[in-house]
């Protein structure tokens, strides 16, 4: 499973108040396996001003197995890109390096944002 940005945004504002809200809950369900994050997230969660501080934002990435971007990766965002781009719907060019690593590495996306992840065909979607 991947976690999204905005899953671990929200994540950290749950831990920051000290309550259980939807991400905490997400995450206190899955079974045990594999949690990981792509690089295009890490660089998106680095860039809020709450994850300012580098040693910060290693403590709160540091639990994630942090995915590799291959040339498979490359080649996948690309055909993703046509075909969206045929249907009239892409999406950011971010959240498209993020669909192109889940898709490469066979591992659902976990998100708040499942409409926008929605439109890439064969990207399996959880919405939190």
């Amino acid at each position: 499973m991947i976690l999204d940005t905005n899953v671990l945004i929200q994540l950290e504002r749950e831990l920051r108040k000290g309550e259980t809200g939807p991400a905490t809950s997400f995450l206190e369900k899955l079974p045990q396996g594999r949690i990981c994050i792509t690089p295009t997230i890490a660089g998106e969660f680095c860039s809020g001003i709450s994850m300012a501080d580098r040693g910060l934002w290693d403590e709160a990435l540091a639990p994630y197995e942090m995915l590799e971007i291959t040339r498979e990766t490359g080649w996948i965002y690309g055909a993703v890109y046509r075909d969206l781009a045929t249907r009239g719907e892409l999406i950011g060019a971010n959240d498209l390096w993020i669909a192109a690593t889940a898709m490469t590495h066979g591992l659902p996306l976990a998100t708040g944002n499942a409409s926008e992840f929605e439109r890439v065909r064969g990207l399996i979607v959880v919405q939190v």
